[in-house]
């Protein structure tokens, strides 16, 4: 089960989920190819053991940010946005959807071509670190303002239905 679904509250269900950019695998990528010509020319210099060595390390920069990317976990429901990165190390931030003040997507030419970019959440006494490489930020965003959306229209419903 993930962190998301083990963390909601009662009445809370999540209505977008989003994933970090396969764009983490780009650097990994090249560290892999480096190494493997480095292991090809190790060989054919006649050092089969460090060509050996080589192509067993580069796995390691592609099981990293494979890791990464399938322990990342964004998302946003009725009640909060939840954000968690990390396997060992997690660092996570859920802010109810009454408590935020804005939502920022910073972009590059890169990331706009791509369909990545960060988004940073601001709370009212504070601000939330940013949480880089997120597929579609801008559909993340505009989803929380749904949902924030949403939740002004709620009391009004029910205060309508009381009267």
């Amino acid at each position: 089960m993930s962190y998301i679904d083990e963390n909601l509250i009662s009445g809370e269900s999540v209505t977008y989920r989003a994933q970090l950019h396969w764009i983490v695998f780009v650097k990994p990528a090249l560290v892999d190819l480096v190494a493997v010509v480095l292991a090809l020319a190790s060989f054919y210099v006649g050092y089969p053991w460090v060509a050996a060595a080589f192509v067993l390390l580069s796995a390691i920069p592609l099981a990293v940010a494979s890791i990464g990317k399938s322990s990342a976990e964004f998302a946003v429901t009725n009640k909060r946005v939840i954000l968690k990165t990390g396997f060992i190390q997690k660092k996570t931030a859920e802010m109810f959807l009454n408590k935020i003040e804005s939502v920022g997507v910073d972009q590059s030419m890169i990331g706009r071509l791509f369909g990545y970019g960060t988004i940073t959440i601001r709370g009212t006494g504070g601000t939330l670190e940013p949480f880089d490489r997120i597929s579609s930020p801008l559909e993340f965003r505009r989803q929380i303002q749904e949902q924030i959306g949403q939740s002004f229209d709620r009391p009004a419903s029910r205060a309508a239905r009381q009267t």
